[in-house]
């Protein structure tokens, strides 16, 4: 068989393995097909491409397990050691279940090496949301060097485009202070795309991020000369804010468990709440609603 066309049909399997993954496990399914493993038997992967869990997010996801449980089983392989296992994906579930004081985790296990083992990881990650762009690029990054894919040939089995593999592995050529902007979401991967080619680019990011700037504007701002990339306009710098929006804009940050900003003007004025995966705007939603 090629191995172009062993990744193929590598894809469709994966693809297969994650729209199951997907679905809600029935309690039937949970117990018969795979079932229960005590949770010290189950260890993290090493090389998880996930490498960021927030506090926030690890308290919030806690809670809710001591509520209702673990919805979603934790997809594993068999571990070294006889009877233990190791995690391709639901890190973060495997945390949350040990801080809410569950002795057993629902598990679906797949005997698969560690080739599909990191692809499953990325994959999983990616279309929950869950990989932030660093994370995923280096993960892109380590299927290429060590089992020797091609972007196209990543692109299709992870289910993006190639030039989605490619723009996402540009930003690795990124200073470490851009990276850092990246993981803790204050640079999205469009703004940091643009970076990738300009003379300064720690400079330059400081000022999309000093003065808010969106992605066209920070493209615009790329094409200048570096001696005006630097300079911020008169009308842009941003005010001081007074401290009871400062107290107020850390209190809902606290309860949201969220980045949360408050801009005021003469007639109004608007709040911005950031939130890095889809599970915190699914918090979010329910919070609202109540």
């Amino acid at each position: 068989m090629s191995d172009d066309l062993s990744k193929k049909r590598l894809g469709r399997g994966l693809a297969a393995l994650i729209g199951e993954m997907d679905r809600p496990p029935t309690p039937s399914r949970q117990q018969s097909a795979d079932g229960r493993v005590p949770i010290e038997f189950v260890s993290p992967n090493p090389r998880n491409p996930r490498r960021n869990f927030a506090e926030a997010d690890l308290t919030d996801l806690s809670q809710s397990i001591r509520e209702h449980g673990i919805v979603q089983p934790v997809v594993v392989r068999p571990g070294a050691r006889s009877g233990h296992y190791e995690i391709i994906a639901g890190e973060r579930r495997w945390r949350a279940a040990q801080r809410a004081g569950l002795t057993e985790l629902p598990v679906i296990i797949r005997d698969v090496d560690d080739r599909v083992a990191l692809e499953l990881a990325i994959i999983e990650n990616v279309q929950r949301a869950d990989l932030n762009p660093v994370e995923e690029a280096l993960g892109y990054q380590q299927l290429m060097d060590e089992h020797h894919y091609t972007q196209a040939d990543l692109g299709q089995v992870i289910g993006k485009s190639r030039s989605h593999v490619a723009n996402t592995l540009r930003l690795l050529k990124l200073p470490e202070v851009i990276r850092d902007m990246l993981v803790n979401g204050d640079l999205s991967a469009g703004h940091a795309r643009t970076l990738v080619t300009v003379d300064e680019p720690a400079a330059l990011a400081k000022r999309i991020v000093e003065e808010g700037l969106s992605v066209r504007q920070a493209e615009a701002l790329a094409q200048l000369p570096p001696a005006e990339q630097k300079r911020p306009s008169k009308s842009s710098t941003p005010a001081e804010k007074d401290p009871d929006t400062v107290a107020l804009e850390k209190l809902l940050s606290d309860v949201t468990g969220m980045r949360v900003a408050i801009s005021h003007r003469e007639k109004g004025g608007e709040v911005k709440i950031a939130y890095r995966t889809l599970e915190q705007l699914d918090e979010l939603c329910r919070r609202l609603k109540q």
